[in-house]
């Protein structure tokens, strides 16, 4: 999505800025204009935005990232995440408390 945001801003940007005079305006907001409409491009735009989302979020599973950003602990393959409650205390997904992380800094 970042990279269709900078292209449609590219363009924009070469558009307003563009020196070539009122006829290549007028050329490229037609192009523009035919373009966006085209069934076949919203298709492959469509195409293009779910590979990316599928290659980010396998990306994501990779490196550890959940759906929120947030790095999931796991004990090995098959294993449960673990999350932090309010009161600090890291629990499994059977809610055995589990106790606090060790945070005076020794090894």
């Amino acid at each position: 999505m970042a990279k269709l945001s900078f292209l449609v801003g590219f363009g924009a940007g070469y558009v307003l800025g563009a020196k070539a005079g009122t006829e290549r305006y007028e050329q490229i907001r037609r192009a523009w204009e035919q373009a966006k409409d085209n069934p076949q491009l919203q298709g492959l735009a469509g195409m293009a935005q779910a590979r990316a989302d599928g290659v980010l979020n396998s990306a994501k599973a990779r490196v550890g990232l959940g759906s929120s950003g947030d790095r999931s602990t796991t004990s090995g393959a098959g294993s449960v995440p673990r999350a932090r409650s309010a009161s600090g205390t890291t629990t499994s997904a059977s809610n055995t408390p589990l106790p606090p992380p060790d945070t005076s800094g020794g090894v």
